[in-house]
């Protein structure tokens, strides 16, 4: 007669053969084009603060633009994504004029 308890190597083994993506989820093409939009918007960022001429105030605008797309990192809501890119980009601009005044 078998004994109804599971052995720890039975219960290892399962384990250790039990699929397991390391990708994480899916996204849906939605999220897949937002997350490329977002990306191309921070290497556009981090690509014009070249021209702040003072060493530490580009170092402060790449560690705020940094620490706010990290702050949003696990936002997952669609809609808020679009706004967090549309509101991003208008502050952006309005700093990029004043970067260029520089």
């Amino acid at each position: 007669m078998r004994s109804p308890i599971a052995l720890p190597w039975q219960a290892i083994r399962k384990y250790a053969t039990a699929p397991r993506s390391r990708l994480g989820a899916t996204l849906s093409l939605d999220h897949f084009l937002q997350r490329s939009r977002a990306l191309a918007f921070y290497r556009s960022i981090l690509r014009a603060t070249r021209r702040i001429q003072d060493p530490k105030t580009r170092a402060e605008t790449r560690k705020h633009v940094r620490d706010e797309f990290e702050r949003n990192r696990h936002v997952t809501d669609l809609d808020h994504i679009r706004y967090l890119l549309s509101t991003g980009k208008t502050e952006w601009e309005a700093m990029e004029r004043y970067v260029d005044g520089m």
